[in-house]
This record gives structure tokens, sequence and C-alpha cells, in this order.
């Protein structure tokens, strides 16, 4: 099966110009000006944006958190992907505190293998870092494929190693040429706040911000950058969201080290006067929460700067 795209304007990652596209067995194999192959199929893309798929390295398909699951399935998710014009995602699999990283890898195989429409691949979460677990880590890499692997510093007793796990799981994974993606945020801090605003009787969402204060995710994405500098594993923070987390990333690059950022939509656009809506603010309850429009405008400000990759 032969495509053959005319006369789109065509976006890479440096250059946008006009062009003609041949695509042979699913495979681009020839971009130029009035290419002179027949195709099967011809498609005029005058006028028209033609780019690379997207890849979208930050999906939850079918994951169990807190007694419930994230909404999308394999099937139901790589289709509404490709209807964005996403066509990879890549999903997060989670090991069990006590258990083994192939025993979450044999889960999750379960869900996607033959039910996704579109590619995939995973991240592993390593929840529960041990010498089983290093020696994992080296066949998740080597004949697994997988090579980035998530931490949470939140979430005590169900997703979050400490401080000597991290290390010891960012030596394992630079050795082998792995990189370390972190949710960087001070679990013990938040729980303290919960705990408090809890037997305060404050419940409603705003008290869901209020226990989640900037601190909390600059001095952990700090603490990550420290430990991924001390190891020389390549770092990634996922879901930025303040200034206080982008300063300690800006501090690291005095010492020349780069850490890759992540932010989302969400924090870009909306901000924390949301949760002040009573029960309304629930419905944007989330982890880290949204935060104060300051914060917006030094995210956009990384992503110009490139200090935001993602």
């Amino acid at each position: 099966m032969s495509i053959l795209i005319k006369n789109g304007n065509v976006i890479t990652a440096t250059d946008n110009f006009v062009a003609d596209i041949f695509i042979e067995d699913e495979t681009v194999s020839a971009i130029g000006k009035n290419l002179p192959y027949v195709a099967d199929q011809t498609i005029d893309a005058t006028g028209h944006l033609v780019f690379p798929g997207g890849i979208d390295p930050h999906v939850h398909l079918e994951m169990p958190f807190m007694g419930t699951f994230s909404s999308d399935t394999y099937e139901t998710g790589t289709r509404a992907a490709l209807h964005g014009g996403t066509t990879m995602v890549i999903d997060f699999i989670l090991q069990t505190q006590g258990d083994t990283l192939y025993n979450a890898l044999r889960t999750w195989q379960k869900k996607s293998v033959g039910c996704a429409v579109g590619d995939y691949s995973y991240h592993m979460a390593v929840t529960d870092f041990n010498e089983n677990t290093a020696k994992e880590v080296v066949d998740m890499i080597h004949k697994e494929g997988i090579s980035s692997f998530k931490t949470f510093m939140a979430y005590k007793g169900a997703l979050m190693i400490d401080d000597g796990q991290m290390v010891g799981l960012m030596k394992v994974v630079k050795e082998n040429g792995g990189i370390v993606t972190v949710h960087a945020t001070n679990g013990e801090m938040i729980d303290h706040l919960i705990a408090k605003h809890r037997s305060e009787g404050k419940l409603s969402p705003l008290y869901h911000y209020l226990s989640q204060p900037e601190v909390t995710e600059a001095e952990a994405s700090g603490r990550f950058a420290d430990m991924a500098n001390y190891t020389q594993c390549p770092g990634y923070i996922v879901h930025m969201t303040c200034e206080g987390a982008l300063n300690a990333v800006r501090l690291s690059t005095r010492r020349n080290q780069k850490v890759f950022v992540e932010t989302c939509i969400q924090y870009l656009i909306l901000d924390a006067s949301l949760y002040e809506n009573d029960f309304e603010g629930a419905k944007w309850v989330m982890s880290p929460p949204l935060r104060e429009k300051k914060d917006q405008a030094t995210l956009w400000a990384g992503i110009n700067q490139g200090l935001v990759q993602v």
C-alpha cells in the first residue's frame, strides 16, 4: 500500500515548507517537490499542515489508584489519541509494593496486547526498590526495552520511595543507559498538612490545594535534581506546576546539569482561584494542584527559554 500526499505544508522538527510526501508500506520513503511516484492513493494537501504523529509520553490507561481506575482503556485511550493526531502513547506500569517488576509488566500486557489501536510503550514505576528490583531494572532495559523508570516522592505506603532507594535506583539506571522520572512533591509535608486540615474540619476542595503548597514541589524538585546530579543519572520531572520548582531546575543549570521538565496544559491556562467555588472546585482536584497566575507566567517563560521541554 502506497500513499502520495501532494502540496502539503510539511512541518518537521526544524523546517516548514511545501512539498510532497511518498509513503510506502507505512514508511515515509521520500519528501520533495513534485515527486514522480505513482501511488495507490493520492491526497491533495494543498493549504493543509502535514506533520508527524504526536507522542504523548504521560498517559494513565486503566490505572488503579486509591480504589478507583482511570477511565480510559487501551482501546478507548489510543483511539482518542489518534483522533487528536497522537499516534503513540507511553503508559505507566505500577509496581505493587512487595511484588516484582515482571509481575507488574505482565499485568499491563494483559490490558494492552490486542486492545490498543495505536502505538504504545511503557514507563516502569518503581515503588519498592531493593536488590531483586535492581536486577529486574537491568532486565527491563536490556531484555524488555523499557528504559524509563517512574518514581514518586509522595503517596507514602503505596507508591513513595525514600531517598536511599532513589539514589540506588538512579545508580543502576545510569549504569544501564536509562532515565529516572519523578512525581516531585514532598509527601511527608503533604501528609502532615492533610492530617492537620482534616482535624480542623477543613475538607473543601480549597484545602486540597492548601495541603500541597508550592514549597512541597519546589523542595522535592531541588532534592531530585541534587540526587540526579550526584549519581549523574538523567532525570525528568513530570507535570511541573510552579515557579519554585522551575527555579530549582534553573539553579541546577549553573552546574551544567540538564534536568528534563514536563508540564501539562491545565497548569498553563487554569489557576487555583477555581478551588474557591465550594464543591464546584472538586472538578479541578488533581495532584499537584493548580497554582497561581504567576506560576503560569513562569511556565510559559520556561517553555520559551527551553527549560520546559514537554
